[in-house]
């Protein structure tokens, strides 16, 4: 009893928290370890139906991986509720490319980026609770990718090495207390040319403003805070020097027991970013100039210079939308505008666009 009672007093769960959180740290190495000595030991249940009896079938999951034919793990999603930046992502030429997937949870994404032909994958979560699960979907797959436990992603410029021609940044900006913090922390990072896929909540809206997640209003979960409108979002984009050349949109329907509407339409929204050195503003916006230029924050926050010093990716985007959604110099998308008239995806029929991951399944 009095070690059930330490190991639930508050002061010990932040303990470990922080310890989980804290990259490099001695006690998050000893659990990386331990966790990759467990995954490298552990033998996968064979058939069907060890697997649904085996502690790995019965944990929790974020996305639905097939352990076995015909044995999927659950999801906490429904099995038609669309994976955007998954649908974007077969779009992209990922053969000979270095990809990074920002907030892997068990893999699904790193897992697709290997079959697409990625040469080098690096898989990340702020800590090590799903370490296990991705070390057996690797397994699972035959897929080779890295992982790195990342913590905040405000310095991550300074904590991961090299370049990448493709990073995935969905699921993400909603969680952080600074979604323009976790931008100029990852930036650096995206070779020159090369593609960012950004996916966020966000509310539908004409208007530059971020609606904050007050007692809920918006979504239950404990780690969500920004919604921001559309027009902000693409305005964010821009200011770190990503053009907006594809989307996806998803409406939250009034049906939606996790996420809320209070007044206003919101959904998710997925966007394919091309890498550029001239964010492409107006002519009369010389404001976001100056301030990329020579704000405090940009000089501290914002490494520019190992920017500029990426090599300059080859990495090819098959889809293209329509003429009339693009800005009048042709180089991006209005997202506004593309939200507005395009087709929203509701929801989805296959399970290659939802959040299902099959042992059959190459993209």
């Amino acid at each position: 009893m009095k070690y059930e009672r330490i190991a639930n007093a508050p002061f010990f769960k932040r303990f470990v928290r922080r310890r989980l959180f804290e990259r490099g740290s001695v006690f998050s190495r000893l659990l990386l370890l331990w966790f990759g000595a467990r995954g490298t030991m552990q033998r996968l249940p064979r058939t069907p139906e060890s697997v649904k009896q085996s502690p790995l079938y019965n944990q929790w999951w974020y996305y639905s991986f097939e352990l076995a034919p015909g044995v999927s793990t659950s999801s906490s999603f429904a099995p038609d509720f669309p994976l955007l930046p998954r649908m974007l992502l077969r779009n992209s030429d990922l053969s000979g490319c270095d990809a990074l997937d920002i907030g892997s949870v068990e893999g699904l994404m790193p897992v697709l980026m290997c079959r697409q032909g990625a040469r080098n994958v690096v898989a990340t979560n702020p800590h090590l609770y799903n370490y296990q699960k991705m070390q057996a979907v690797r397994k699972l797959y035959g897929v080779d990718f890295k992982f790195l436990q990342i913590g905040s992603l405000y310095d991550l410029s300074s904590k991961v090495r090299g370049g990448f021609d493709l990073i995935n940044l969905s699921g993400v900006l909603y969680h952080v207390y600074s979604p323009m913090h976790a931008l100029a922390g990852l930036r650096p990072l995206l070779k020159k040319n090369g593609l960012m896929i950004a996916s966020t909540n966000v509310v539908n809206r004409f208007d530059y403003a971020m609606e904050f997640n007050d007692r809920g209003k918006l979504q239950r979960e404990a780690t969500t805070f920004w919604y921001p409108s559309i027009p902000l979002f693409d305005y964010l984009l821009r200011y770190f020097k990503l053009l907006p050349i594809d989307c996806l949109y998803h409406p939250y329907g009034s049906d939606d027991s996790v996420r809320f509407t209070q007044g206003f339409e919101s959904g998710y929204l997925g966007v394919v970013c091309r890498a550029t050195e001239d964010p492409a503003f107006e002519p009369d916006d010389t404001w976001a100039r100056d301030s990329i230029d020579d704000s405090y924050e940009t000089i501290l926050l914002w490494d520019q210079e190992r920017q500029r010093n990426q090599p300059v990716s080859t990495i090819g985007y098959r889809a293209k939308p329509a003429a009339h959604l693009w800005r009048e110099d042709g180089r991006s998308i209005d997202l506004w505008k593309a939200v507005q008239e395009l087709s929203p995806v509701r929801t989805v029929s296959r399970s290659q666009d939802a959040h299902t991951l099959l042992l059959s399944d190459r993209v």
